[in-house]
This record gives structure tokens, C-alpha cells and sequence, in this order.
């Protein structure tokens, strides 16, 4: 994420890059051209100039870390690829990542905090939840609703009109024909309920 955050903001010039915030201090320690890890989110000190974007893949960490960087006033951006297309009345909220060749259909809702990884399409009137996590080359067809802290994983495939509900998981490769419950875990052609 960190070479595609480079490269989004290199579109607009007026941020640059300060560091991470992460518990493991030396996480990067063998990694070369990182830029340095900052601290831990609890102990961080938010300045009025420091903007934030958050990475996590897990829904529900990603919610936990941003509600406290929001609690101690702090401010997020969208990291957006310039290859996105946008077409009529599409909504975007705050903290989002979008990344290359995504396609946002007519009236399309995209609310806080939601990752989009490339080559994802929307159909129209298709609303996203917060704290959403969509994988590469996933589908939503026309009128989908997909709740908070939803996780639809790599080349899933969602029919028009369905609904899948709070903190459900949606398995790589699925094709989704019926509305999903919350917490439900689904996988498969047709998706199906799994239980772990």
C-alpha cells in the first residue's frame, strides 16, 4: 500500500509521507526505502498538520484504529488512482482507498473508510457501508447493498439486488445469488453459508 499511496498522492503535491503507526517499532527493519514507523496509534501525538489513511485489511481493526485517531481530532484523507472512473452522481466518503481501474457506475454510494483493490465494477445505485474491504476484480451488480465491516474477497461476483448484511465475509472467487446474513460467512458457486 505504501508505493500505491506514494503514487496517489504524487497526484496532489500537497502531502507528503511522515511514517507509519504500528505497535512493532521494528517491523521495517529489513526493509529498505520505508519510510519510519512513528509509533504505536495509542501513543501517537496528532499535530494540526498530520492527515491519516489507514491500510488494515481487517474490518474490524481498521475500525478500531480509526476511531481512535478521529477521537484525538485527527484528520483523514482518500488516496483515489487517477484511473478511477467516476460516472454521474457517484458518492465517496472520507478515508477511502480506491485503487487503479476501478469502475464506479451511475449513483454509486462509497461510504467512510471503505478499501476498493483494482479492477473492481460497480453497477449503479450499488451502496457500500463503512469499514468495508473489497478485493481485486470483484462485481456488484445494479441496487447491491453491502452493510459495515462487510469483507468481499479477490474475483467475488455479486447479482443485481442483493443484500449482504453487517460483518459478513464473502469468500474469493463466490458467486453471490441470494442476500447474505450478519456475521455469515459465504463461499462458493453459488456462495453458500460455511461454518468454521
Amino acid at each position: 500500500m505504501y508505493s500505491f499511496a506514494k503514487k496517489a498522492i504524487g497526484y496532489n503535491e500537497e502531502y507528503t509521507i511522515k511514517g507509519f503507526l504500528d505497535d512493532k517499532i521494528d517491523a521495517l527493519e529489513d526493509y529498505e526505502n520505508y519510510p519510519l514507523i512513528l509509533g504505536n496509534v495509542e501513543d501517537y501525538e496528532v499535530s494540526e498538520s498530520d492527515v491519516f489513511i489507514c491500510a488494515l485489511g481487517s474490518t474490524k481493526w481498521k475500525k478500531h484504529y480509526v476511531e481512535i485517531i478521529l477521537n484525538k481530532g485527527g484528520t483523514f484523507i482518500n488516496l483515489i488512482d487517477k484511473s478511477v472512473i467516476f460516472n454521474q452522481n457517484v458518492t465517496v466518503g472520507t478515508g477511502c482507498i480506491i485503487s487503479e481501474f476501478v469502475i464506479l457506475s451511475n449513483d454509486t454510494i462509497i461510504s467512510d473508510f471503505v478499501t476498493i483493490h483494482p479492477f473492481t465494477n460497480f453497477g449503479h445505485d450499488v451502496v457500500i457501508g463503512k469499514y468495508v474491504n473489497i478485493g481485486a476484480h470483484c462485481f456488484f451488480g445494479g441496487f447491491t447493498v453491502v452493510e459495515e465491516e462487510v469483507v468481499v474477497n479477490v474475483r467475488a461476483t455479486v447479482l443485481d439486488r442483493l443484500h449482504i448484511a453487517k460483518k459478513a465475509v464473502v469468500g474469493a472467487g463466490s458467486l453471490v445469488i441470494r442476500n447474505v446474513k450478519e456475521n455469515t460467512t459465504v463461499f462458493g458457486n453459488p456462495a453458500k453459508k460455511i461454518e468454521f
